[in-house]
């Protein structure tokens, strides 16, 4: 059962604002089979598929879960939005919001062109599967503090969630990263140098973001430890 198409299938009727009565009945099926499509129960035939991807003016790719663009083309690297390009973008005017992203936008791509540099699959996705992770959870917070919002956007459940997955699946890809580095080290020998005196002459401009992103984390974390051990 592909539990993607289900939830994705709910979606696009919440989307479209018609009830389930009204969505089965234009698509020429029972409510009750509509509602067993669109909560997993029961899976649709080709047939129906076709209907909902011309109902919902979406691919069957996007309505199964292949892929994130509703036409069904793919996207390359090449290709994606790169926010870093911009050029005089004041994050609608906000100061503090502006040097937060090029603090970050700097320093995690520093971090990725050394990751490229050990040619390590493993290594890449474990570090890109724990960063992913963290900004899915500071967004879903934030998603969920407008109770208007649809809590089924997401497919991981709100139960779930508020009971520490994420957490655990960031857990998982340390450990993952630790697995790969040394299997690496291994195999390969050392990764590339991260000293001063190399990041410096590899990255003269990221690296001074990616200075004050340790500073600045490096500060908050001993005031926190400090004031923990003062209570």
């Amino acid at each position: 059962m592909n539990a993607e198409f289900a939830r994705t299938l709910s979606l696009l009727r919440q989307e479209k604002g018609v009830s389930q009565r009204t969505a089965s009945s234009e698509l020429g099926i029972s409510q009750a089979l509509l509602s067993h499509y669109e909560n997993g129960i029961r899976e649709p035939g080709l047939t129906f598929v076709v209907k909902a991807c011309a109902y919902y003016n979406v691919s069957a790719d996007y309505l199964l879960g292949r892929t994130l663009t509703r036409d069904g083309t793919t996207i390359s690297a090449e290709e994606l939005y790169d926010i870093s390009q911009e050029k005089d973008n004041s994050m609608r005017g906000s100061v503090l919001a502006l040097l937060s992203k090029k603090l970050l936008v700097n320093s995690v791509g520093m971090l990725f062109d050394l990751l490229a540099k050990t040619g390590n699959r493993d290594i890449i996705q474990a570090v890109a599967n724990y960063l992913s992770t963290s900004v899915y959870k500071m967004y879903r917070d934030i998603y969920h503090a407008n109770p208007n919002n649809n809590p089924d956007f997401f497919s991981v459940s709100q139960r779930h969630f508020s009971t520490g997955l994420p957490e655990a699946d960031m857990h998982l890809s340390e450990v993952e990263l630790q697995d790969a580095l040394a299997a690496h080290m291994k195999e390969k020998g050392a990764i590339p140098e991260m000293d001063h005196a190399a990041l410096a002459r590899d990255y003269p401009v990221l690296y001074q973001s990616f200075l004050q992103l340790i500073h600045n984390t490096g500060e908050r974390i001993n005031h926190t430890f400090s004031e923990r051990k003062g209570n």
